[in-house]
């Protein structure tokens, strides 16, 4: 009874949440509803065991998405009239794939044989009294180690190649010089300039 009375508040949450971000005016706060959205779809996970996907929903999402999307929005200049503008340009291809949406859920809802209580991964069933999170640990450092150690070297040679389009020098970015300004002194930074007074300032 407890868990389903946890289901149908994490639920109508969610819910409002979600309207929320649609309908608030200010763009901080549709990230701020975001991020409570998502801590909400966490517990609902927890509610149906897996564990796993609510840890990485909280540590990626909410940790890191979430909060990107709240720096980039606080430091960019938004117009509002604008976002109604656009907004309104492209509600109907919105309404129509929330449409879509609101089908496939309905479908999944009212088709239970789709769903197991077995643990399946890439067509293989596992039937065992861990967690989903032991399960997967499991899995990724015996039988799919390779494919793991491959895809976190996919994301090393992404994440260099950032780092270097960066850093590559541009002669209209400015830069800061540590070495400069540690050796920095009264003579280099403190210029005496002698202004001259005309008459009238004299007076």
């Amino acid at each position: 009874m407890f868990p389903a009375i946890l289901f149908y508040i994490f639920s109508v949450t969610i819910i409002i949440s979600a309207l929320m971000v649609i309908f608030s005016r200010d763009p901080i706060n549709s990230v701020l509803f975001l991020i409570f959205s998502f801590v909400n779809a966490a517990g609902i996970f927890l509610l149906a065991g897996a564990e796993f996907l609510a840890l990485i929903l909280v540590i990626v999402y909410v940790g890191a998405v979430a909060v990107l999307f709240l720096f980039v929005i606080m430091m960019l200049d938004f117009n509002i009239e604008n976002i109604k503008k656009e907004t309104r340009k492209y509600l109907p291809l919105g309404l129509f794939i929330g449409a879509i949406l609101f089908l496939e859920i309905t479908l999944m809802i009212y088709t239970p044989e789709i769903f197991s209580n077995e643990f399946k991964i890439i067509g293989k069933s596992y039937t065992s009294n861990q967690s989903n999170t032991e399960i997967l640990g499991n899995l990724i450092y015996t039988d799919y180690f390779l494919q793991f150690q491959l895809a976190g070297f996919i994301l090393l040679v992404a994440m260099i190649g950032a780092i270097v389009l960066t850093l590559r020098h541009r002669d209209y970015v400015r830069r800061q010089n540590i070495s400069n300004q540690i050796n920095r002194d009264s003579k280099s930074s403190i210029e005496l300039v002698n202004i001259k007074l005309n008459d009238r300032d004299k007076k």
